[in-house]
């Protein structure tokens, strides 16, 4: 196996796994948060509760799913941080405009923040998992949107 196919399976791949899951499974509760109270701090607790346990979560997930040792993938500790530290990341970027303290303003500023990692998400797998660079915004795009949409209606009909 190349040095490049050991760094994406080692590396890249669990970023990716971290970000992406970061991105995606913290927008339902912040958002949800965020237009049930009309607070954004009590958003920003959720988004920042929601980061720091996912990531968490993840990172356990990742170095327990696989020792490595069958599969090439590398210490199941750096994996692990690896994804961990993705997940935080991905979760936390959407949260910090929820220190906002105009609802309207956080809001708006987080959904912006949202669609810069998507696309950044989708700037990463066209780079190094060779896909097309439309197909993978389309798919985050339709898995944000989901997801935020599900958060805001729970949090709207509260």
């Amino acid at each position: 196996m190349s040095d490049e196919h050991h760094f994406l399976l080692q590396r890249v791949q669990p970023a990716m796994v971290g970000l992406i899951d970061g991105s995606l499974s913290t927008l339902a509760p912040i958002f949800g948060i965020a237009f049930y109270t009309h607070r954004p701090h009590a958003a920003f607790i959720a988004g920042l509760a929601t980061a720091i346990g996912a990531g968490i979560s993840m990172a356990y997930s990742e170095g327990l799913s696989d020792t490595g040792e069958l599969t090439g993938r590398g210490s199941p500790v750096t994996r692990g941080s690896i994804t961990g530290i993705g997940t935080f990341v991905g979760g936390i970027l959407h949260t910090l405009p929820f220190l906002i303290p105009n609802y309207h303003a956080a809001v708006l500023t987080a959904a912006i923040v949202v669609g810069f990692e998507l696309v950044g998400l989708a700037v990463i797998r066209w780079k190094f998992f060779e896909t097309s660079f439309p197909k993978s915004l389309l798919n985050l795009v339709v898995g944000g949107a989901v997801i935020a949409v599900v958060g805001a209606l729970i949090g709207s009909a509260g």
